[in-house]
């Protein structure tokens, strides 16, 4: 029985070998990998007025210079000399410094939002 036993089992090992032999030997078909290209895939790009539009019009930019403006003023209008060391200004409690300037200020930034805002007509060229 030991020879049977010992024969079987040389023959079951020798099948097993021929299976992991004939699966190493299968073609794989493997996708090779593109190869990689340097130049850059041609764009077609129009320059032209139609196909660009601007995020704003003419019209806002004007406004938000004419806020811009009136920031500047506002701060420009709250300057001036302070007090000094033994000296006593006037100046700093002027109605310009502590009414007008501040609300020439607070207006230009309120008014930012608008100007950014406006779309303007339909027909205006931007």
């Amino acid at each position: 029985m030991k020879q049977n036993d010992q024969a079987s089992f040389a023959a079951k090992a020798k099948v097993k070998v021929q299976q992991q032999s004939a699966n190493q030997q299968k073609p794989t078909t493997k996708v090779a990998p593109k190869p990689v290209s340097k130049v850059a895939p041609k764009v077609n790009v129009q320059s032209s007025k139609d196909t660009e539009t601007m995020p704003l019009g003419k019209m806002n930019y004007i406004m938000i210079g004419i806020c811009l403006f009136l920031i500047a003023l506002g701060f420009f209008l709250m300057s001036g000399s302070s007090n000094e060391g033994s000296t006593f200004n006037n100046d700093v409690f002027s109605s310009t410094r502590i009414v007008v300037a501040p609300f020439i200020t607070f207006l230009g930034f309120i008014l930012m939002v608008p100007a950014i805002i406006y779309r303007g007509k339909k027909n205006e060229v931007q």
